[in-house]
């Protein structure tokens, strides 16, 4: 769709180029239009600038992704206040180094937790516990309790649901 809204402009142009040339030059282009164009030509004019007037902002308005921050398998339902808590936690202490898509969180170098396989919280819990697959990469221990535990709610909920 983006394509389309891109190129729109570029083909209208071309339309114009070819009937200026065609009618033999700017000067017989600007007669034709204002003689013999007559009525079909100036009501196409007008029906293309509204269609591009209303079609680019659709297409624009149908293109947009997630809002920032978004989660998107929570954003109908109503996340519970661990999860919640684990969210706010993820992205003051694992953004940097992690990608989420769910916390628009784009880490340069632990793993893509979107793309790490299955997750279940005893699986985050251990990366946490040892320090992701205990190569000493990411500081073992680094939530503890309750906070750990809100951390891992919150990545098995939502990691690989782009």
């Amino acid at each position: 769709m983006a394509v389309v809204a891109f190129l729109a402009p570029f083909v209208l142009l071309g339309i114009g180029i070819i009937f200026v040339a065609f009618s033999g030059g700017p000067g017989r282009a600007r007669e034709a239009y204002l003689t013999r164009g007559g009525r079909f030509f100036r009501f196409s004019m007008v029906l293309i600038y509204v269609g591009l007037g209303l079609a680019v902002p659709a297409l624009v308005i149908a293109a947009s992704d997630q809002s920032e921050g978004g989660t998107p398998p929570l954003q109908h339902d109503q996340a519970s206040s661990q999860i919640e808590a684990g969210k706010l936690l993820f992205r003051q202490t694992c953004t940097t180094c992690h990608t989420l898509a769910a916390a628009n969180a784009h880490g340069v170098t632990g793993p893509n937790l979107d793309e790490v396989g299955e997750m279940t919280e005893d699986r985050v819990l251990q990366a946490i516990k040892i320090g992701g697959t205990g190569q000493k990469r990411m500081p073992a221990g680094l939530l503890e309790g309750d906070d750990a535990d809100a951390v891992a709610a919150y990545v098995t909920a939502v990691a690989g649901q782009k």
